[in-house]
């Protein structure tokens, strides 16, 4: 990870993040932050960079996206499921993620998000890896310390 101690990386605003895990056969994510949010989104700035250059991945369109679960592990999933239809459906790819505080009504965790990208232009992205789902297996979602979460999810290539 750092060098540095996470509360002068959250100072700096660079307490979140993401790596890849080895896995024999499809993509292995790590993404942490300062809060559960932060981890959500680097978690899905993963996912995409799996699947082309973020870089190159331009916020030209806004794109709202909601997501509910019982717990932590089904709210990340069905994030990240919502935004992998976006792509598929939609052709849209994202470099940016905002997430709104999560909240808890009736016993189910809601969560309001942003996704900046724009259309799928093959000329400009280059095609990595076709991420075919998200799962379950081996996901993980943690808080390891004050400011500090960390969430692993395992994508089906």
């Amino acid at each position: 990870m750092s060098r540095y101690p996470n509360f002068i990386l959250r100072v700096l605003g660079l307490a979140g993040g993401y790596r890849f895990l080895e896995h024999s056969s499809d993509i292995y994510v790590e993404a942490w932050g300062g809060s559960l949010e932060e981890a959500f989104e680097q978690a899905a700035l993963a996912m995409f960079d799996t699947m082309t250059d973020v870089r190159l991945v331009e916020p030209k369109v806004e794109v709202q996206v909601s997501a509910e679960g019982s717990d932590e592990q089904e709210l990340l999933y069905s994030w990240l499921e919502n935004l992998l239809v976006k792509y598929e459906v939609e052709g849209l790819l994202f470099s940016r993620f905002k997430v709104k505080p999560i909240l808890r009504e009736d016993g189910t965790l809601k969560l309001e998000g942003l996704a900046w990208g724009e259309p799928l232009n093959l000329e400009k992205h280059p095609s990595k890896v076709e991420i075919k789902a998200v799962t379950y297996h081996l996901m993980e979602v943690e808080r390891r310390g004050e400011g500090e979460f960390r969430v692993r999810v395992l994508f089906d290539i």
